[in-house]
């Protein structure tokens, strides 16, 4: 237990005191949850497009540009946007595109210059 808040709770339980005073200990820090992810973010000298899971067993996010400590853990709801319009190749993309991809499959850039920054993700079947 890093906490103090958790050693103060485990005092408690066994003092034999009631647990609901346990509820009422204000957190030690605030919940960022209703934040949104901001992309792309900037943590330890790296820009990331995406949620990550650097020291974390979870996939986590930024809530702001240069990351400042305030965070949030990832949903399904954070995927990455496509950036249009997006260069590939010497020519501008305004939706998502199947050229170049081996599979056949719809793609785009999640930044405007996918040939300089190499950033992609695949698009949904169902918004192509």
């Amino acid at each position: 237990m890093r906490s103090p808040v958790g050693w103060l709770s485990l005092a408690l339980c066994l003092h034999g005191l009631k647990s609901d005073l346990i509820f009422r200990i204000p957190r030690p820090f605030s919940v960022f949850s209703n934040y949104s992810c901001i992309f792309p973010f900037v943590y330890d000298d790296i820009i990331y497009y995406s949620c990550i899971s650097v020291r974390s067993d979870y996939a986590w996010c930024s809530i702001d540009e240069m990351f400042q400590g305030r965070w949030r853990y990832c949903t399904a709801k954070d995927p990455p946007s496509c950036t249009f319009p997006f260069l590939y190749r010497n020519k501008y993309f305004s939706k998502c595109t199947k050229e170049g991809y081996v599979l056949s499959r719809s793609w785009c850039s999640l930044t405007r210059d996918y040939n300089k920054d190499g950033k992609w993700k695949q698009c949904s079947p169902y918004h192509l």
